[in-house]
């Protein structure tokens, strides 16, 4: 009996595993709606961990200015989906999915501005040999303005639309891109992530098992 009980336990925790194994590929980025990284202060953002909601105990996490904490949208809510209602600057920082009390892979960056102007950038990374486009915005205009962009600090060029578009995307073209528009000012910058198109998903298997530090 003790051997078959042994056994059974042992059953148990490989599934468990295989479970956590299986979300891992789908979970590696928080969800974030509107789908991008930049936001005007006052904005509402909600945050979520899309393939972890078969999971019990998934959470969003967040750092900021060094300090992490759990991302809930009441103080009597510690598990799901993370609303941000009327965001400010101090919010800018990193947020992550945890499930089981452990961190589900990487992390993404979002940057909250009382300026201006922000750039429309992809959420999750994006595949190697897809077009992105990145979008110059200013507050509440809903127009085409021309802008500027640029890559690392580097001018990249001007658009009447406001929109650069990056033909076939390729690790080449991974970097911190910002935007600016004259007369109402420069968006913060954020990363533009290229993956491949067979990414090794050990990796990622492998994170999801890692606490976070």
């Amino acid at each position: 009996m003790e051997v078959t009980a042994l056994c059974i336990r042992l059953m148990m925790n490989v599934m468990v595993v295989h479970v956590h194994l299986s979300y891992s590929h789908r979970a590696v980025f928080p969800q974030v709606v509107p789908n991008r990284l930049q936001f005007f202060e006052y904005e509402s953002i909600v945050i979520s961990c899309e393939g972890l909601e078969g999971l019990s105990g998934w959470r969003v996490m967040r750092k900021l200015m060094g300090v992490s904490t759990i991302c809930a949208s009441s103080w009597e809510t510690y598990t799901g989906a993370c609303t941000i209602k009327n965001a400010f600057a101090a919010e800018s920082g990193e947020y992550w999915c945890e499930a089981a009390g452990r961190r589900t892979g990487d992390a993404v960056n979002i940057t909250v501005t009382a300026g201006s102007v922000i750039l429309e950038s992809p959420v999750l990374p994006v595949m190697e040999g897809d077009d992105v486009t990145l979008s110059c915005r200013k507050k509440a205009t809903s127009s085409n303005l021309t802008a500027d962009s640029y890559k690392d600090g580097l001018f990249l060029g001007s658009s009447s639309t406001g929109e650069m578009i990056i033909p076939s995307v390729s690790r080449s073209d991974e970097g911190l891109y910002r935007c600016n528009i004259s007369g109402s000012g420069e968006s913060p910058q954020s990363r533009l992530t290229v993956r491949g198109r067979h990414s090794d998903s050990a990796v990622q298997k492998e994170n999801l098992l890692q606490p976070h530090s």
